[in-house]
């Protein structure tokens, strides 16, 4: 059987998706894994299926800042070409040079 008559019958498969109850790795409750879940994971290419209910998944985005929502950290550093104080949003280690935000966006143009 080539690969293409594979393609065709598995093609023509109903590979129908149904609601999943599935257990919550974190806290142990049991979840349903909606149709509607299922087909935005397998759009995105995700081919695992979730291992937290919701509220768990909610819980541990808010732990780790899921990036929205809260502000980032600032740290205080002294521009390396202005000698302007400024604030970056990271810890600046004092081996490679800082700049404030006008100083870098200049150097990146």
């Amino acid at each position: 059987m080539t690969s293409t008559e594979l393609d065709n019958i598995i093609g023509g498969l109903d590979l129908a998706l149904s609601d999943k109850t599935l257990t919550c790795a974190d806290c142990g409750a049991s979840f349903i894994f909606t149709v509607g879940e299922q087909e935005f994971f397998n759009s995105r290419g995700f081919t695992n299926e979730p291992r937290r209910c919701p509220e768990c998944r909610q819980q541990r985005r808010g732990q780790r800042g899921g990036g929205f929502g809260q502000p980032r950290e600032m740290h205080p550093a002294v521009c390396a070409q202005c000698g302007v104080d400024t604030m970056v949003p990271f810890l600046p280690r004092g081996d490679r040079p800082v700049y404030c935000s006008d100083c870098f966006s200049s150097m990146r143009n």
